[in-house]
């Protein structure tokens, strides 16, 4: 299975690592997106971690596990513009082939729009909207190392078009010692269209990530370190209407090859880091940054929080309720909200 693992891996860098993603070459882009506060909170990405939390199954199948029995989770994500953002699922362990599986429903809601004619009259409105079913499972081999895998069936619906795609998650997550120290490998949204708007197919937002995380002996303390869009080597974007760097004389002057390297090498980083207190960790503060955000949407002439993102978990009774907030411009920030729960312990009140 690593074996298999590691080829694919090879063939998809390979055949990707030339491009560079630009507006427009993608479709399906919300299952990018963050799916739960919790991921919110953390960057976007936590792909090392087994818990009782379902929600990281769609982030890297590989995370499901026996703790996901009877686990509901719904969330919802404020976003700009009055834009809402779904996410449902359940986890269900088949004992009998000792397979943890879950589903889910993804919606994304972008809201009513109006038409209008050439002289601006307004001639009715429409909607758009996308939405993803998800079905996953993984198998945990020799306690040690696990392997997943989601199916993604996507639909699009933008006015009169529509567009349908198929999408998969491959990951693994293999423990160094016990929980406390595991790295973390997915290659996600594999596919693409199969109808699309117009005559041309894309693919989905191919996203391939390696991490390392370690929980500290001493400190109820976890952290993270994600390396990410290993598909490609050039993530940053050269805005030509950014501007010029200048010297103490005021002469422009380019970055060398060197700082561009460098620039686009931390790019592909994202950092988080969770505690978790408590005796059974019923409370959870986070945090987490991501680079590429931060350096695609800060502004150079004001500053701002842009690429920082923070939460709260806290369980209460029978429900765990999550926050998370990610900041991504001046302009404001997007909010995210979580609640679970286990229908098995309802069952036995």
């Amino acid at each position: 299975m690593i074996r298999t693992l590691t080829l694919l891996f090879i063939f998809i860098v390979g055949h990707t690592s030339y491009a560079q993603e630009t507006g427009g070459r993608y479709s399906f882009q919300f299952l990018s997106l963050p799916n739960s506060a919790r991921i919110t909170s953390l960057a976007g990405s936590l792909i090392t971690v087994q818990d009782d939390d379902v929600t990281l199954g769609y982030v890297n199948p590989a995370a499901l596990n026996p703790l996901n029995h009877g686990h509901v989770s719904v969330s919802h994500q404020f976003h700009f513009a009055d834009i809402q953002h779904t996410y449902a699922a359940y986890g269900h362990h088949l004992k009998k082939w000792g397979i943890n599986s879950h589903v889910g429903f993804h919606h994304f809601d972008y809201g009513q729009f109006n038409y209008g004619n050439e002289i601006g009259q307004q001639e009715g409105s429409f909607g758009a909207a996308e939405t993803a079913f998800v079905l996953g499972a993984s198998k945990i081999i020799e306690n040690k190392l696990s392997v997943g895998v989601n199916l993604k069936n996507v639909f699009s619906s933008f006015e009169s078009y529509n567009a349908y795609g198929l999408a998969a998650d491959v990951g693994a997550i293999y423990k160094l010692d016990s929980a406390h120290t595991a790295i973390g490998l997915v290659i996600r949204n594999i596919g693409g269209e199969i109808t699309s708007f117009n005559s041309e197919n894309k693919i989905a937002p191919l996203d391939i990530q390696i991490a390392y995380s370690k929980k500290l002996k001493y400190l109820p303390f976890r952290f993270s370190v994600i390396f990410q869009n290993l598909q490609r080597w050039g993530v940053r974007y050269d805005d030509p209407d950014k501007a010029q760097n200048t010297n103490l004389f005021g002469e422009e002057e380019e970055q060398t090859s060197f700082q561009v390297g460098l620039d686009n090498f931390f790019r592909h980083f994202a950092l988080n880091g969770e505690f978790l207190l408590g005796k059974s960790q019923n409370l959870r503060i986070r945090g987490g940054y991501n680079h590429l955000r931060r350096k695609e949407l800060s502004l150079q002439s004001l500053r701002s929080l842009a690429g920082f993102s923070m939460g709260l978990g806290i369980k209460i009774s029978y429900f765990k309720l999550d926050y998370g907030i990610a900041y991504h411009h001046v302009a404001g920030a997007t909010h995210h909200l979580s609640l679970g729960a286990n229908i098995f312990r309802f069952k036995k009140l």
